[in-house]
């Protein structure tokens, strides 16, 4: 009895240290346990076969990446979930009940609604980092899931191929790797149980800190567009006073044979808007609607955004373009408005 319990103990202690190894190496392995006994008129399954059946994930095509239980959702029930999704941390995990796949499946009803680009936006760099770790653990299944969202959000993705290749590489070097390990049945659920709860542990972890750090960059663009709001108060004030004394000086001069329009405006001077670095790099493309005012100077005295697509991503770029123009002097301010674009392809 004594050598038979040291016997299993040792027993035991192996099989955790092979599924340890397993872990380590980021792989979910599974194989028939060879002393089984197959089923009636079945030969056993190859070691091959069944482990290769384990760490292959297949692809999830985009179309598929929202859940038909999302997608039965109305607008108002989208809109409602990926608020309290968000709100939660749960930001593109667990699966069907995450803020990505709401904004996703709200995308799908309400093409033209800004916040929820702006907030597929903010999410998939997360989404990135998240499917990269997943491909780190082994996670196969799951890297599958968040980069057929990741594909749905943003087809031209930058990071998009690298990951799909990624995934196949390590997928391969798992079914080679789980050829000569030939676990058995019950380490593979040993792995499996354990690959689970480093998920569950990994994922509340990162989006707790995913949701922290876009809290303070929410912050800290609030607290800029509030800082942009007062120079461009203190830029109109300046401006308005600046029309009045030119208003001033005009009347005292003897009335100009006629007031100018926009097609006596020469540029001298019209540079293009710097592209914003996040939109850059997150490929997005927009325009925006800019009404200026040109000073007798030729200076733009005045510049407001009257329309954008999407909202704020282009503005300050736009409005800093703008009033960087320089055209040859008139004899009286002129009002016209122009679309700048943004577009990467152009």
């Amino acid at each position: 009895m004594i050598v038979n319990s040291h016997v299993r103990q040792s027993c035991r202690l192996s099989a955790v240290s092979k599924v340890s190894l397993v872990l380590a190496m980021g792989l979910v392995l599974a194989a028939c346990n060879n002393e089984q006994a197959a089923p009636d008129g079945a030969a056993p399954a190859s070691v091959d076969t069944a482990a290769a059946a384990a760490v292959t994930a297949p692809a999830i095509a985009p179309e598929d990446a929202v859940s038909g239980k999302v997608s039965a959702m109305t607008v108002e029930q989208l809109r409602d979930a990926a608020r309290k999704a968000y709100g939660d941390n749960r930001l593109y995990a667990p699966a069907e009940d995450n803020a990505v796949e709401y904004y996703l499946g709200l995308r799908d009803k309400s093409p033209d609604d800004a916040s929820v680009s702006s907030a597929l936006t903010d999410l998939l760099p997360m989404t990135v980092i998240a499917t990269e770790q997943s491909i780190s653990r082994g996670d196969f299944a799951e890297a599958q899931r968040l980069s057929a969202l990741l594909e749905k959000a943003a087809p031209q993705h930058p990071a998009l191929a690298r990951l799909k290749s990624n995934i196949e590489t390590q997928q391969a070097a798992a079914v080679a790797r789980a050829a000569e390990l030939e676990v058995t049945a019950e380490e593979q659920a040993a792995a499996q149980l354990e690959l689970e709860r480093q998920r569950l542990a990994d994922q509340k972890r990162q989006q707790e800190q995913a949701a922290r750090e876009l809290a303070k960059r929410q912050a800290e663009e609030k607290a800029a567009e509030e800082e942009e709001a007062a120079a461009a108060a203190l830029a109109s004030q300046q401006a308005a006073e600046k029309q009045a004394a030119e208003r001033r000086a005009a009347a005292a001069r003897p009335a100009a044979a006629s007031k100018p329009t926009v097609a006596d405006l020469r540029p001298l001077s019209m540079p293009g808007p710097q592209y914003p670095r996040d939109a850059l790099r997150a490929g997005q493309s927009g325009e925006v609607l800019v009404e200026y005012t040109v000073g007798t100077d030729g200076s733009v005295i005045a510049a407001e955004v009257v329309s954008s697509n999407p909202r704020r991503v282009f503005d300050r770029a736009a409005l800093e373009a703008v009033q960087s123009w320089r055209f040859q002097p008139i004899s009286a301010p002129v009002t016209t408005r122009r679309t700048i674009d943004f577009n990467l392809g152009g």
